[in-house]
């Protein structure tokens, strides 16, 4: 896979595809999925299957989930939007789930369930489920309540329809296009290693962790070269904690970013490992090779120079699609 980016005028950035350009891609590619219409939810990051009709027509389900497989076979970052209910379906099936209120993202829906819950009586319960009666002739969940505890089947057979049975040919094509690379039939086979990818968020990145990632490429012991560098590598570091104190792991992201093209360290690791080298020249500022993983220091003399000049170029590159 080798990806290039082009401007509106179809002029490509002058960069060979060793891994920066492709992380940039896919994770433009997975950002661009969870803001798409084919997923849904009340919190962002976890996300259901909904049911979106040109999408459907494209086949656009299938090239999400062939994105995603993609994604995690070729060293971008991982989706971790996809709500429990849904990866459940993808592992065990969609006869297995038991979804949930907290599934249902149109929030109408979502009060007038609550209200049937609350239901004390069978009277309030008819008279809560009076304002669905069209809902649940669609559904195929219209049936004569007989007694009180009727309510929980009743609701438990809507979630089902909302979130299961209404997106099944959505869900199908979505499950097929996993099957990319053998991605479907690892998930399977691993479930709880791919949960924490698909289901859960990174664990936020902190200064010791960003410090390890990157090896520090020293000039030999001895000469004036090492002597100027061993100044700028405690900055290096001071700069990260300042960081991690002052603005936490989204501004480690960016640094992360800048350096790799990944805001994150990818299911597969880094390829090469990320490095850190030093610019023997005029430039005060820090330059980076996300091809190569490499982040090139200027070397100041002090630390307060250091930092200034680290954020001004990591707060005025602007990639990922902005503008």
């Amino acid at each position: 896979m080798s990806v290039r980016f082009s401007d509106d005028l179809g002029t490509y950035e002058e960069a060979i595809d060793l891994g920066g350009p492709r992380r940039e891609f896919l994770t433009l590619l997975m950002e661009a999925l969870l803001r798409s219409p084919m997923f849904e939810g009340v919190e962002e990051k976890n996300q259901n299957l909904t049911l979106d009709s040109k999408a459907l027509r494209d086949d656009e389900y299938f090239i999400a989930g062939r994105a995603i497989a993609v994604s995690l076979v070729h060293g971008g970052p991982a989706p971790r939007f996809l709500s429990p209910t849904l990866f459940t379906c993808l592992v065990q099936g969609p006869e297995t789930v038991k979804p949930s209120l907290k599934d249902v993202a149109d929030s109408d829906l979502k009060d007038k369930l609550e209200k049937i819950l609350r239901s004390t009586s069978l009277g309030e319960l008819m008279a809560s489920t009076e304002p669905l009666l069209e809902f649940l002739a669609t559904a195929g969940c219209l049936r004569h309540l007989k007694c009180l505890e009727d309510k929980e089947l009743l609701v438990q057979d809507i979630l089902m329809f909302q979130v299961v049975h209404r997106v099944r040919g959505p869900f199908e094509r979505f499950r097929d296009g996993l099957r990319t690379l053998g991605v479907l039939d690892q998930i399977k086979m691993y479930p709880e290693s791919f949960r924490s990818l698909l289901c859960h968020q990174a664990e936020p990145l902190t200064a010791d962790m960003v410090d390890k990632l990157f090896i520090i490429q020293l000039s030999p012991a001895g000469s004036n070269r090492r002597a100027a560098e061993e100044v700028v590598v405690p900055f290096w570091r001071d700069y990260l904690q300042d960081v991690e104190d002052e603005h936490g792991p989204e501004k480690l992201s960016g640094i992360l970013s800048f350096a790799t093209g990944a805001t994150e360290v990818p299911p597969t690791g880094f390829s090469p490992n990320p490095s850190i080298e030093f610019i023997h020249g005029p430039s005060n500022l820090p330059i980076a090779n996300t091809c190569v993983n490499c982040l090139k220091l200027p070397l100041l003399q002090t630390y307060s120079k250091f930092k200034e000049r680290m954020d001004f170029a990591i707060g005025n590159t602007y990639g990922f699609g902005q503008e």
